[in-house]
């Protein structure tokens, strides 16, 4: 009798907070954060950037301008003095980043990078590259473990709502199982919002915190499924796009 192959394990951690209970060198990481530090990376590199160089702190990317990179960071939704802008995905239009490497440092997604770079791979996950990413999952043979950037290390609606549609993909594939809360909540809230998401997101706290600051204006944007084939990993303290390639066993 043929033996059933065992099923890759899933999870979600919903918070920085609580990454190294989930940490695993085994994993296939997929870094969220929606609005926008990863909606913003994978607008990015769909538009032509050669490479973005994620930073964690301010001192980090202060020293990168002065050696000549184009630097986009910002901290709480500000556009930090020196940088040349800030983390709107409208921002990395071809004209400007087409071939470029990019310094990017923000208030959540980018240290969430750092923390996770000892995984077996490292991915960007957003509403806009939503199939081809999970497509590529499923033909690996890894446990997957999505990531929540979270807001200063506390739940966000928004990721969580993501993670919940990507892990919906993954387990209707069969070939993932899970005995995680954090996939079951997830799911619960993506199977609330996905009817209506750009409306459900407006009781998010960080939509509110956009808005106070007239940068709202890419949440529709950021929440449209499949605007690019993406996939941008982090290899070599870089991301560059991995669509259409497949990690060694």
């Amino acid at each position: 009798m043929k033996m059933e192959k065992p099923k890759n394990r899933l999870e979600v951690c919903l918070s920085p907070a609580i990454y190294d209970k989930h940490a695993d060198d085994n994993n296939l990481v997929v870094i969220v954060d929606i609005l926008r530090a990863t909606s913003s990376i994978c607008a990015a590199i769909h538009n032509g950037v050669k490479a973005i160089i994620p930073v964690s702190t301010v001192e980090e990317a202060r020293e990168m301008k002065r050696q000549g990179y184009m630097v986009a960071s910002e901290r709480d939704g500000y556009v930090l003095d020196f940088a040349d802008f800030g983390n709107s995905p409208f921002n990395f239009t071809p004209e400007i980043v087409k071939g470029k490497e990019i310094v990017y440092s923000t208030t959540n997604g980018t240290r969430c990078i750092h923390m996770a770079s000892h995984s077996k791979a490292l991915l960007i996950g957003s509403f806009l590259n939503i199939s081809s990413l999970a497509d590529w999952l499923i033909e690996q043979d890894s446990p997957v473990l999505i990531f929540c950037a979270s807001w200063k290390d506390r739940f966000s609606l928004e990721d969580t709502v993501f993670a919940g549609a990507l892990s919906e993909r993954l387990m209707n594939s069969g070939k993932f199982e899970t005995v995680c809360d954090a996939v079951t909540a997830s799911l619960d809230l993506w199977s609330i919002a996905k009817n209506d998401l750009h409306g459900y997101i407006q009781k998010a706290a960080q939509k509110g915190r956009l808005a106070s600051k007239g940068m709202d204006d890419s949440i529709e944007y950021c929440l449209t499924a499949d605007q690019t084939r993406t996939i941008p990993a982090f290899q070599d303290d870089r991301l560059i796009d991995i669509s259409g390639t497949k990690t060694e066993s």
